[in-house]
C-alpha cells in the first residue's frame, strides 16, 4: 500500500503590513510582530492620498492593515485584520508567545486601559495637533504650521510626560510589573516625537530609563532606521545609551 501524502503544515502564512512608517499606530503593530519574531512584508501606504485598492481593504481608511496567507503547502484561511485594536488580539492568539497581555488580571486590565489611552486620548490631545502640525501638513502641504496649535500639542504632551514618568516611578513597566502591549503603544508614540525632538527626556529620568531599554529590543532597530524626506532625525534619535 502507497503511504499518503503529508497533510499541510498548519499557520504557515506570508504576511502583508500596510502602514505608514510614522504613524504611531502602525508602529506599535510593526513592534509587536517584531517582539513574537513574526516576518511580514512592507506595503508602504501613502495614507493622506486617496487610494481605492487601500480602501477595499479597510472601508475606514485608517492604518494598519495586515494581511495572511497560507503558504504553499500550508492550511488555512486567507485573513484580514484592520486596526491596532483587532491586530493585537489577532496577534496575541496566533502567536501567544511571548505572552504581551498580562497574565496577572489587574495588571491585564491596566495594559488594555494604557493601549486605550494612546489609540484615544494621547492621539486626541497631542497627535492631533503635535505630529498634525510638524508632520501631516508637510506631507499634504498643508502650509506653514500653526503656532498656536503646537503649543496646545507640547503643553499636552507635558502632561502626558508627567503621568508617564510617576507610574515608571513605582513599576517596573508601564503597566506594572511585566512588559505588555503598554509599553509597545507608549514606546511607538514617543519614537516619533523623538524623531522630531519634541521630548525632553531629561526632565523625566524614569521614563528616559524606560525608553532606552525599549529601543535596544532587537524587534525596535527597524523603526531607529525609518527616514522621512527632508526631515532629518533627532540627534539622539537612534542611539541606545543617549
Amino acid at each position: 500500500m502507497s503511504a499518503s501524502p503529508a497533510a499541510p503544515a498548519p499557520g504557515a502564512y506570508v504576511r502583508q503590513l500596510y502602514h505608514f512608517a510614522f504613524d504611531p499606530h502602525s508602529r506599535l503593530v510593526r513592534l509587536a510582530l517584531g517582539e513574537k519574531k513574526l516576518s511580514f512584508e512592507d506595503n508602504p501606504v501613502r495614507y493622506w492620498e486617496p487610494d481605492d485598492a487601500f480602501l477595499r481593504l479597510n472601508p475606514s481608511g485608517l492604518l494598519p492593515v495586515l494581511t495572511e496567507t497560507p503558504e504553499a503547502g500550508s492550511q488555512g484561511q486567507n485573513h484580514r485584520i484592520c486596526e491596532n485594536r483587532a491586530l493585537l488580539e489577532h496577534l496575541e492568539e496566533v502567536a501567544p508567545t511571548p505572552n504581551l497581555w498580562p497574565r496577572d488580571i489587574n495588571e491585564r486590565a491596566e495594559a488594555r486601559r494604557l493601549v486605550g489611552w494612546f489609540e484615544r486620548k494621547f492621539d486626541y490631545e497631542v497627535n492631533a495637533l503635535l505630529l498634525h502640525e510638524k508632520m501631516e501638513k508637510r506631507l499634504i502641504g498643508g502650509g506653514a504650521p500653526d503656532i498656536g496649535a503646537m503649543r496646545a500639542g507640547r503643553e499636552a504632551l507635558k502632561d502626558h510626560l508627567r503621568y508617564f514618568e510617576s507610574l515608571l516611578a513605582t513599576r517596573d513597566w508601564l503597566a506594572g510589573q511585566s512588559l505588555s502591549y503598554a509599553d509597545f503603544a507608549c514606546a511607538a508614540q514617543l519614537s516619533v516625537l523623538d524623531y522630531f525632538d519634541e521630548v525632553n527626556w531629561t526632565r523625566y529620568p524614569h521614563l528616559k530609563t524606560w525608553y532606552m531599554v525599549m529601543k535596544s529590543r532587537p524587534c525596535f532597530r527597524p523603526l531607529l532606521a525609518d527616514k522621512l524626506p527632508g526631515v532629518p532625525a533627532s540627534r539622539h534619535y537612534a542611539e541606545l545609551d543617549f
